[in-house]
């Protein structure tokens, strides 16, 4: 076992930082650690730039997210109507005429003899634009036609002011 007198142990060599000068900056004559500095300007510039940067790529994307949640959202809420409006015609052996609309759902109708009790909906959706949905028996475009008349409300139109139907569901 090595053993070394006490008297060759100085402070120095105890001292985590030998040079205890090392690491430190002296700005108008106060004594300053490095770790205790702030960031420089270039520094921080470069990190504003990043950011720019990162915000110019991603904000667009964000910012088209919500159109295209309101068409998926109405594209969804058609199917859910469509499943229903086969179930009443399983129930009833017609869909709803284009003057019961879509309240069959809701309410029975008169000539409902095999209305599901509770209704098929509890309540009837409003497309993402807070419009309701509209419905056609006979349809334009098959044998009925659900749809929404998209953020416009105007018959037509292209991108979120397109009407989504039944028909269009896979587009």
């Amino acid at each position: 076992m090595l053993t070394i007198p006490l008297q060759c142990i100085t402070l120095h060599s105890l001292h985590p930082n030998p040079h205890p000068l090392r690491g430190r900056a002296f700005v108008q004559g106060r004594e300053y650690s490095r770790h205790l500095r702030g960031f420089t300007l270039i520094e921080v510039m470069v990190v504003v730039v990043i950011l720019s940067i990162l915000a110019a790529v991603v904000v667009p994307r964000i910012m088209d997210n919500p159109d295209k949640a309101r068409i998926v959202k109405a594209k969804q809420d058609i199917r859910v109507i469509k499943n229903q409006l086969d179930l009443y015609r399983l129930h009833n052996f017609r869909y709803p005429s284009t003057e019961q609309g879509l309240e069959a759902l809701v309410q029975k109708p008169a000539d409902a003899p095999h209305w599901q009790d509770g209704g098929y909906l509890d309540k009837l959706p409003k497309d993402p634009w807070g419009k309701p949905y509209q419905y056609l028996n006979p349809g334009q475009h098959g044998q009925l036609d659900i749809y929404s008349l998209g953020a416009d409300s105007q018959p037509g139109g292209d991108g979120v002011d397109t009407d989504i139907g039944n028909w269009n569901l896979d587009e």
